[in-house]
């Protein structure tokens, strides 16, 4: 196991609005950020890079402010994994068990 493997090994953080947040620092998670637009893009650019976490929660309005090159890295990245969670208000579109698959884990599942 690598040196970065090894300290990554179960730290969390939060990236997104006030209610994403709060919401997972209440479920005992201390590295939240409550922030948008660029800072975020750039606290996201500095936990990912910082070899310290093994998973990145990051809101999907945060994810869309986010530089398209940036963006394609970390949808592709597993360690640490990147996951967009849906805004908690308004029209929540759901990412398909196929589609997470494909993008998490590198796998195609057939449809029925």
């Amino acid at each position: 196991m690598s040196k970065q493997q090894s300290e990554s090994s179960g730290k969390i953080a939060v990236v997104g609005e006030r209610e994403l947040a709060i919401g997972y620092n209440l479920l005992g998670i201390e590295d939240t950020f409550i922030t948008s637009g660029e800072e975020a893009s750039k606290i996201i650019q500095d936990l990912f890079s910082s070899g310290n976490y093994s998973l990145i929660i990051v809101s999907d309005v945060v994810r869309s402010s986010l530089p398209a090159i940036f963006r394609k890295r970390i949808e592709s990245s597993i360690e640490p994994l990147v996951i967009f969670m849906p805004a908690l208000e308004g029209n929540i579109q759901e990412e398909s068990i196929a589609v997470l698959a494909k993008r998490v884990l590198g796998i195609s599942i057939p449809s029925s």
